[in-house]
């Protein structure tokens, strides 16, 4: 077999070095850099560094690149789009990408109701409107959210987000109107199914929440997957009291999970779902879609952005939303998801430290812990596992909040020979 993978020399190389030398004397020391390398090119599922090393990629951006890095059709859509404009603002002249994105969101989420768009810049950007939205319609202002969620950096994304370090710490005080319960985790048998509105009652009235907002499979909290009967109790909840349920779909959405949404697979149709990341192949694109009769509650001017919806990035958006919706028709991220997640429970039946399978189409994740019975968080060993791969050729992200999750967002589009090698990477490299 092939082999794809090419490191030379110990990691990081000399011009990544150098490279990050420069970044400490002028970067924000408040950026992460998950792996100290910095990357020249890439193609694909495959990263190539300044050195001339060779990666394959598990990481995508973090679910950015679905469709894999540069793709050629993407590529050419933004080079031809951004060639005769790069920028006007929706709000001042229209132009026909805007309005064909969002065409294409109506027609592609959940819900037989009229539905509208709007799109905005990042994930983060799109949870706060979506928020905003829900509040206008119903007049209320309480929010629901819930542990291990993560909604972004903003300052009522961070309120959102379920995990204090490293992305709430030292920043308060939040948002206030905000609440949280438990999320189902069938791993660690945690659990509010059967009982949703008794365990609400401590917290908020159920008529005083404008929304209810969650991911589907929560992504940073470690790609947990609650049961089907949770988002029947959720919509039925939410029927109710007239509370608008809102995915955040931003890492679930656009193919990962074998659908174009995940709510498609879970058995609930949101009233309003939010969408970034590899909507547009990589570019900055984010948007919110839903009913039009909740949309249409908010007055002219309440919603937009300078940047939001820029051509370019539609542009791209209108390529990468035709290609995938090729790519899941012909099975490719079910038939992903089946092949990767059989591996990852071989690994288990082998591996005690590999505790929990666990994830939905392609987008599956293992869970590593000390003991099988205590559940103990390896979150150290999950780290060594991290560095030990690259030092082999393949990148891979945490996840989690004990930081003890192993997540595969490798693209939709990847060949069968270079997973296998990038997996029998992470193989060679599990404690023993």
């Amino acid at each position: 077999m092939a082999h794809t993978i090419r490191i030379e020399g110990t990691l990081p190389g000399p011009k990544s070095k150098a490279l990050i030398d420069r970044r400490s004397k002028s970067v924000a020391g408040g950026v992460s850099l998950a792996h100290p390398l910095f990357v020249a090119s890439a193609q694909g599922s495959t990263l190539t560094d300044v050195d001339g090393n060779v990666f394959i990629d598990f990481c995508g951006g973090i679910g950015c690149l679905n469709l894999g890095h540069a793709r050629p059709e993407v590529a050419a859509a933004v080079a031809q789009t951004s060639s005769r404009l790069t920028h006007a603002c929706f709000q001042v002249t229209g132009y026909e990408e805007y309005v064909a994105v969002c065409e294409a969101l109506c027609r592609l989420a959940p819900g037989s109701f009229d539905k509208k768009a709007v799109l905005l810049s990042t994930g983060a950007e799109a949870v706060e409107n979506a928020v905003k939205i829900a509040r206008k319609h119903s007049g209320r202002s309480a929010v629901l959210c819930f542990d291990h969620a993560f909604h972004g950096r903003t300052l009522l994304g961070m309120t959102l987000t379920g995990k204090a370090a490293p992305y709430k710490q030292g920043f308060g005080p939040f948002a206030p109107e905000v609440y949280r319960l438990p999320y189902p985790d069938p791993y660690r048998d945690l659990s509010v199914v059967g009982r949703l509105e008794q365990a609400l009652m401590p917290h908020v009235r159920p008529e005083e929440l404008a929304a209810v907002i969650l991911e589907p499979v929560q992504g940073e909290g470690g790609f947990v997957v609650p049961p089907v009967a949770f988002f029947h109790e959720l919509r039925a909840l939410c029927d109710k009291h007239k509370i608008v349920l809102i995915a955040d779909e931003v890492q679930t959405g656009v193919g990962r999970t074998g659908t174009v949404f995940a709510s498609e697979q879970l058995g609930f149709v949101p009233d309003l779902t939010t969408v970034a990341k590899s909507i547009a192949g990589g570019l900055p694109l984010s948007g919110v879609v839903g009913r039009a009769a909740i949309f249409d509650s908010v007055h002219v001017g309440g919603l937009g952005g300078t940047f939001a919806g820029n051509p370019v990035s539609c542009a791209a958006a209108q390529a990468t939303l035709q290609l995938l919706e090729a790519e899941i028709a012909a099975g490719r991220p079910k038939a992903l998801g089946e092949k990767l997640r059989a591996r990852l429970l071989a690994w288990q039946k082998k591996h005690p430290i590999v505790g929990d399978v666990r994830g939905l189409g392609a987008m599956q994740a293992m869970e590593l812990v000390r003991d099988p019975k205590s559940k103990e968080p390896a979150d150290t060993e999950t780290k060594a596992l991290i560095a030990a791969a690259r030092t082999k050729g393949v990148l891979l992200l945490s996840a989690g909040t004990f930081g003890n999750v192993v997540r595969f967002l490798m693209p939709l589009t990847i060949e069968s020979a270079v997973l296998d090698e990038g997996l029998d990477v992470v193989e060679a490299c599990l404690p023993r």
